[in-house]
């Protein structure tokens, strides 16, 4: 086996926590004949490059993108004799404290496409909580494409943080006339400088109805995707702000550039985006 290859399949038993020796037992004994060996090492390959996120319906679609003519049925019988899944969801963070400022109305109606990027922007924030105490991730989502076009990390959920995550996103520095963005009643959002910094570039402003989440699913399931994939059962690991910091990051690039989604013809948001013609 060459370098490239032993070093993919030791970080696809290190996601999946299953023996080497086990793994070989289970691809003689599942692949007796030698015909599947090649489609066994690449499953676990495309598991491993997406660090065990993959389920069965994304690894199919990474084998067809790479032209394996695979049956699903197929990768989903290889994948449970290798016991390899994606794992699992908890948790939200709540930051409604009431009618604290403006509150505005619903304009997004649970519709969360659009037909070029800037149109509809997506935002929340939510907590992890660490050995060494919470932070809180702060993001913008385009859903054109559902790619993050901004976000702060901090641990502290305050003001200053909403003010980066805008300028992140280019809040005040391009042209975003026409746009609108939409999020939860989060005292965030009902601030006055926030209503102010939309209104000042030409952002309208579209906001949940109070306790209702399924108003900001596309957001919610970004929080989801991205704690079960990289958070949930890592939490030791993460010995720092500045480490976990740098997670957050790379994750963030991760889900931009290289994870493919059903919304966008199974393609990464950034490929997507750029393949329709839209540099920004």
């Amino acid at each position: 086996m060459a370098a490239g290859r032993r070093g993919a399949l030791g970080k696809l038993l290190a996601a999946s926590g299953l023996p080497r020796s086990t793994y070989y037992f289970e691809l003689r004994k599942a692949d007796a004949d030698g015909k599947n060996s090649e489609l066994f090492e690449l499953i676990g390959r495309i598991f491993a490059r997406h660090r065990g996120n993959y389920g069965v319906r994304r690894v199919h679609r990474a084998l067809l993108a790479l032209g394996v003519a695979a049956n699903h049925k197929k990768v989903q019988r290889i994948m449970r004799k290798l016991g390899l899944s994606a794992r699992k969801h908890p948790r939200r963070y709540h930051s409604y404290q009431g009618h604290v400022g403006a509150v505005a109305g619903n304009l997004i109606r649970r519709d969360f496409g659009a037909d070029r990027p800037n149109r509809k922007w997506t935002t929340d924030v939510s907590q992890f909580s660490l050995p060494w105490g919470k932070c809180y991730l702060s993001p913008i989502m385009d859903m054109y494409n559902n790619e993050i076009v901004g976000y702060d990390l901090s641990t502290r959920a305050d003001y200053a943080q909403i003010e980066r995550m805008l300028a992140s996103a280019g809040v005040g520095s391009r042209d975003l006339a026409g746009l609108t963005i939409h999020s939860d009643q989060g005292w965030q959002y009902q601030n006055p400088r926030f209503v102010r910094a939309l209104a000042d570039n030409g952002i309208r402003q579209s906001m949940s109805r109070k306790g209702n989440c399924m108003d900001n699913a596309i957001m919610e399931s970004f929080f989801a995707i991205m704690k079960n994939e990289m958070f949930y059962g890592h939490e030791a690991e993460f010995r720092s702000f500045k480490a976990f910091s740098a997670v957050v990051d790379d994750y963030i690039s991760y889900y931009n550039c290289v994870r493919i989604k059903r919304k966008t013809g199974w393609k990464p948001p950034v490929q997507y985006r750029l393949e329709q013609g839209f540099a920004t």
